[in-house]
């Protein structure tokens, strides 16, 4: 298992982390993922490397890329 936070300084509003977790919860090998709008902070819990590749892809798709 490999954990990662990512700066995501464009969680803005109480929108951004719901949006955040549910996309990102879409993503095969993730296995758990807290966005917290304060800190604009993205922590996931994934199964290999590959899968943070996927979620960084998300997160650009969906408008909030990783600093």
């Amino acid at each position: 298992m490999i954990t990662k936070t990512y700066s995501v300084p464009d969680i803005s509003c109480g929108h951004g982390p719901a949006t955040i977790e549910r996309e990102l919860k879409l993503v095969d090998g993730l296995e758990s993922v807290q966005a917290e709008l304060d800190s604009k902070l993205v922590t996931v819990e994934v199964q290999s490397e590959d899968v943070l590749a996927e979620v960084e892809k998300m997160l650009e798709e969906i408008g909030y890329p990783a600093a």
